[in-house]
């Protein structure tokens, strides 16, 4: 993952999101939460749990420093009101674009992935194989973006 350049405001602003998953059956979901940077499109920080605030605490936690001072786009789920400090945080509709990257990366996670498809049948047994899974492709995508921006 490339560091941001401190001088560049743009460089740390982050788009997040959540997607739906499951694994072994479709009662069993895993929501997969994702921090992608706006100016890179490379995911900054992902985490694997429920739609709650503690898993969005885990992403927030997990998203490096010298992002965590930049601006963040959300949607308007209660969850990222109460994890992110107010004055870096902006919710916002889909009609705005302020998500569109980060939407655009569930649609390529999907593509790419039939683990991830909403109506499949390939699956995860695991929450185990699940997360490497879905680390593999982070390592591979980010990798890619790297070598555009370079």
């Amino acid at each position: 993952m490339l560091t941001p350049d401190a001088n560049d405001p743009e460089a740390t602003v982050l788009e997040l999101d959540e997607l739906w998953s499951f694994v072994l059956k479709k009662t069993n979901t895993a929501w997969i939460w994702i921090a992608l940077c706006r100016k890179t499109r490379q995911v900054v920080a992902y985490a694997i749990g429920d739609r709650s605030e503690t898993t969005c605490r885990i992403l927030w936690e997990a998203i490096p420093e010298a992002y965590r001072a930049g601006h963040c786009y959300t949607d308007f789920w209660a969850a990222y009101q109460a994890v992110i400090p107010e004055e870096q945080h902006t919710a916002v509709g889909k009609e705005t674009g302020e998500t569109v990257h980060v939407e655009r990366w569930n649609n390529t996670l999907r593509q790419r992935l039939a683990r991830f498809v909403r109506k499949t049948r390939s699956f995860s047994k695991s929450l185990l194989m699940h997360d490497v899974c879905l680390r593999l492709f982070l390592h591979r995508y980010n990798l890619e973006r790297a070598a555009m921006l370079i």
